[in-house]
């Protein structure tokens, strides 16, 4: 998470969000009671399951639809869905893999200085908040790549988008903005 010597920021992704439907219909109890890793929880009309490598959490409804959370890269996220619908298979569904989806990608970095985050709010005051009462970190929204950032004083930034192209394009366009609000040591 520093700066290596050339000026580029290491931009480490923590959670990658995806979505994949089955095709057919599932029987949570069937999941339940026969699948491997895995949690009925009923009353809210889902099943868990969990895989260890790569490490992922799925939520399985009984529409088909899946959601797995937890990857540590788009690819990670794509294997994980189809060794998700691969234990279904083995489980007696008529499960095809389709329309799978990476819907949020999570990321962070650290900045090589400390920031002035009402400087930060004052300089960039249409599209980024500061309410300190309410949460440590500056709210910055980007429209165009979509992604939203969490900056805090210390210098650690948290980057929210759809893909890891928005990711790295977001580091790049706030870099700037965020270097001119440097705090001095």
């Amino acid at each position: 998470m520093e700066s290596n010597n050339e000026g580029e920021l290491d931009v480490i992704i923590s959670n990658v969000v995806a979505t994949f439907t089955t095709g057919c219909r599932l029987d949570l109890h069937t999941i339940g009671s026969k699948g491997k890793n895995v949690i009925y929880k009923p009353k809210q009309g889902t099943v868990t399951m969990q895989l260890r490598k790569p490490r992922i959490t799925a939520n399985i409804w009984a529409s088909g639809k899946v959601i797995c959370i937890g990857a540590s890269s788009e690819a990670d996220a794509k294997l994980g869905a189809r060794r998700i619908a691969r234990c279904l298979q083995k489980l007696g569904f008529g499960v095809t893999f389709g329309t799978f989806k990476v819907v949020n990608v999570m990321a962070t970095c650290s900045m090589p200085f400390k920031i002035s985050l009402v400087d930060f709010t004052m300089m960039n005051r249409f599209r980024a908040t500061y309410e300190p009462e309410l949460h440590p970190a500056a709210l910055y929204t980007m429209k165009e790549p979509k992604a939203t950032i969490k900056a805090y004083a210390t210098g650690s930034v948290t980057i929210l988008a759809p893909s890891m192209g928005n990711v790295a394009a977001a580091v790049q366009h706030v870099y700037p903005l965020l270097s001119e609000c440097r705090r001095p040591l």
